[in-house]
């Protein structure tokens, strides 16, 4: 049986919530967002671009390690890694503004 697709960012967020249930994986999210934005900065402040793979490490390396060991699932960028990206933005101000989510 093939798993339908979901078509708008609308019903992506609450799959992508549902994804990242526990704290400690938004507030790991939330790192890697912060510091993955920060390497993106300092590569354009310094152009060093040695930044770029720093930040997409440091970004998906806390995602990955909150998905394989806390939540125990599957990263949702996997299968929609553009509507992940933007939802870990909005995940992570949520989380580091204390905003409910």
């Amino acid at each position: 049986m093939k798993e339908e697709r979901l078509k708008t960012f609308e019903e992506f967020w609450p799959f992508y919530l549902a994804e990242h249930s526990k704290p400690a994986t938004r507030a790991l999210h939330a790192v890697g967002t912060v510091l993955g934005t920060a390497c993106l900065v300092a590569a354009l402040v310094t152009w060093n671009w040695y930044f770029i793979p720093a930040g997409l490490v440091s970004g998906y390396a806390f995602a990955w390690v909150s998905h394989f060991f806390i939540e125990k699932n599957r990263p949702a960028s996997f299968k929609y890694p553009l509507w992940s990206f933007l939802a870990d933005f909005r995940m992570a101000f949520r989380t580091i503004t204390f905003r409910k989510i």
